[in-house]
């Protein structure tokens, strides 16, 4: 299939396209109906996506696919990190400064 590529963690089959906003989305090559992304080949051969909303319900044109990631199972075998009780010597804690530089207006 034609803008497919492998998944650099589980070594599985995406199909990569783009969506509204212009960035990368991969998703599952064959069409699920449990999925949430519309994708669609426009006029000019770009595999597109988009989500399905009451104001545009899905489209004769258009397949369900699953985003990969829901589906990537290296990505959710991996746990977050762990974040130490203590730093390690000369490591600043920079989160009471990021939480006060989101309060400001």
């Amino acid at each position: 299939m034609r803008g497919t590529s492998i998944c650099a963690d589980c070594h599985r089959e995406v199909l990569w396209t783009v969506t509204e906003s212009g960035k990368r989305l991969a998703v599952d090559p064959e069409p699920d109906s449990e999925g949430n992304a519309a994708v669609y080949r426009d006029g000019v051969g770009t595999t597109r996506s988009r989500r399905p909303s009451d104001e545009m319900p899905l489209m004769g044109w258009e397949r369900l696919h699953v985003p990969h990631v829901a589906t990537c199972w290296a990505r959710r075998a991996a746990p977050a990190p762990a974040r130490p009780d203590t730093l390690p010597p000369g490591v600043s804690d920079l989160a009471a400064y990021r939480l006060k530089s989101r309060r400001r207006p």
